[in-house]
């Protein structure tokens, strides 16, 4: 019976192969399995992100920080906040950096990210922010 472990590391090989067909099965079989798993949900939200699927993303990274709780790390924040940027969601985006500099408040990339965004949203248009 395969493992988490085995699901992150056969995915990341089959991307490493171009084979992203295949990671997405070998995902969607992982989260069957371990719906709940670090492992799993980190991966398959970071493969949805290579695809540009922003709600999916967004929902597998979600559901990672549930699991995690208190020992979410700082990437975990960093990944989704930038899936809702993505998905031009700039408000939970500020949100979700704000909750991550909570419990990291050191974090260089949630710092960077944090200021990174506040350039761009000077940078766009009035009526994209307004959506």
């Amino acid at each position: 019976r395969f493992e988490p472990a085995d699901f992150r590391l056969g995915i990341q090989w089959l991307v490493s192969q171009d084979r992203i067909d295949l990671a997405l099965a070998l995902a969607d079989a992982g989260l069957s399995l371990y719906p709940k798993s670090e492992d799993v949900l980190a991966i398959a939200g970071l493969l949805a992100m290579t695809r540009e699927d922003w709600p999916l993303s967004i929902e597998l990274l979600n559901e990672l920080l549930e699991v995690q709780q208190d020992k979410a790390q700082p990437m975990t924040y960093h990944m989704l906040a930038r899936a809702y940027c993505c998905n031009l969601d700039l408000a939970e985006a500020r949100q979700v950096l704000a909750r991550g500099l909570i419990v990291w408040p050191d974090d260089a990339t949630l710092l960077s990210e944090q200021a990174g965004m506040a350039i761009a949203e000077h940078a766009m248009p009035t009526a994209a922010l307004m959506s």
